[in-house]
């Protein structure tokens, strides 16, 4: 049994040639993702919203379900000899067991009042294990940096630019055409994007997985908290998400669709590289030849305090960007995984041109580094389209968010202007969403003790 898509268009979603970065003669950075990149299934012809393989509770055909899943188990905890099974979890990914209830206008609402009514997916859709975690033989994101570092010096560089040697210029607005491919599908349309504009499968969102691959990348730890996550998104019908209560949304939501970088804005200086928008007022900063501070836990640049966006130096190698971010607050943005404070990333901005030698965009290449949250890292490629010039668009404006739902009885409840009611202060920096679940929903469960083969996927 092979991956599971999104209740979305999934497989439509992205049934583009997929394209990686260019091929480069480099130690780490710009190897393109394996030739069979394309994932099972990626050729069935879903052009709808809906593409649940069996409904009401009842499993598809050929598919013998388990005697107890993530709809009907009262623990999921005593399930975890299940987890490695793609029926536990009705063959659905991350998005489509979020979904399931209806809290997405994009999909059908499957359950009204009984989980065991859970809808099933496609168990024949998997993107490869081999394409989502990365191809190079680096084990912390500092090996990785310094590696790249070492090679662009070895060549001369970095390169040094100055405001009398500006560095490129990509100032503009930027997009992410994946975010143009859904709203084609949500309109009916057959997926229409030029190939200059092409990516591989954005997988981090979980559109394209089964469950078990993702846990796979996970650590035991971090494997129970993705299965509490979603236990009680699609069972419990409790969802703890970020922007609902006006929490930060996190890190991790930058490479999340449509919620990322919609929307961006990139300005290049010789000593500051600012993205900006995308949500929550997103901002990161790249600093040109600064150096971390090591002496906390992990590398910084200001306070020994996790940020959410992290702090960022990086080096230029002519017109690509290199970049290596740490010190990022430990989060979880809904239908992703969780990440832990010692996340860390090495990414490669590499410019797309056209013949002419205008801009296209950036080919965006992540590698992500936690030793407490993955078994080894991942990687993912997506591309920044340029949209125009600043003079050319409106300017995007700085929002706020006034929180109109709570956390009540560990479901969100909205609350009208002039409501009085009890509320319990949560403590934000310590797994809020995860406390609530075990208050309100777990008190019956029997938590594992802290014995990892209890979870290995081996």
């Amino acid at each position: 049994m092979k991956n599971l898509s999104f209740h979305t268009c999934l497989a439509c979603l992205v049934s583009l040639t997929p394209v990686g970065v260019h091929a480069q003669d480099s130690v780490g950075r710009g190897w393109p993702v394996s030739a069979d990149a394309e994932w099972v299934g990626a050729g069935v012809p879903y052009y709808n919203i809906d593409m649940a393989s069996a409904r009401d509770g009842n499993s598809p055909a050929g598919i013998t379900p388990l005697p107890r899943d993530i709809f009907t188990s009262d623990d999921f905890y005593v399930d975890r000899e299940y987890w490695t099974d793609p029926r536990y979890f009705r063959c659905n990914s991350m998005p489509a067991l979020d979904s399931q209830w209806g809290d997405y206008s994009s999909s059908p609402k499957y359950i009204t009042d009984d989980s065991s009514k859970g809808a099933w997916g496609n168990c024949d859709v998997d993107y490869p294990r081999e394409n989502l975690v990365s191809p190079y033989g680096f084990d912390t994101a500092q090996a990785h940096y310094d590696a790249l570092l070492n090679e662009t010096r070895r060549k001369g560089g970095p390169t040094q630019y100055s405001r009398d040697n500006l560095p490129p210029d990509w100032d503009g607005r930027y997009t992410r055409n994946i975010n143009t491919i859904f709203l084609q599908v949500m309109n009916g349309q057959a997926p229409n994007i030029p190939e200059e504009y092409h990516e591989p499968p954005q997988w981090i969102v979980g559109y394209y997985n089964q469950m078990p691959t993702i846990l796979s990348l996970l650590t035991p730890e971090y494997q129970q908290r993705l299965v509490q996550q979603l236990y009680h998104q699609a069972h419990d019908n409790a969802a703890q998400w970020s922007g609902m209560f006006c929490r930060p949304e996190g890190f991790m939501r930058l490479w999340s669709v449509p919620a990322g970088p919609n929307e961006m804005d990139l300005s290049v200086t010789p000593s500051r590289v600012q993205f900006w928008g995308g949500f929550d007022n997103a901002m990161r900063n790249v600093y040109p030849n600064r150096e971390f501070n090591m002496s906390g836990v992990v590398p910084r640049l200001g306070a020994d305090i996790p940020q959410w966006m992290g702090e960022t130096v990086g080096f230029w190698d002519g017109e690509t960007l290199i970049s290596w971010t740490s010190n990022i607050q430990g989060w979880f943005s809904h239908a992703l995984w969780e990440h832990s404070s010692k996340l860390q990333t090495i990414e490669i901005y590499t410019p797309r041109k056209r013949d002419d030698g205008s801009l296209i965009g950036l080919e965006h290449e992540a590698i992500f580094y936690d030793e407490d949250g993955l078994v080894q890292p991942v990687r993912q490629i997506q591309f920044l389209s340029r949209v125009a010039d600043y003079n050319d668009v409106d300017p995007l404006n700085v929002t706020h968010c006034n929180q109109t739902i709570f956390n009540i009885n560990g479901r969100g409840v909205p609350m009208t202007p002039g409501s009085t009611f009890e509320y319990e202060v949560e403590d934000l920096l310590d797994r809020p969403w995860a406390h609530s679940w075990e208050k309100y929903f777990e008190q019956h469960m029997q938590q594992p003790e802290d014995d990892e083969s209890m979870f290995s996927f081996e």
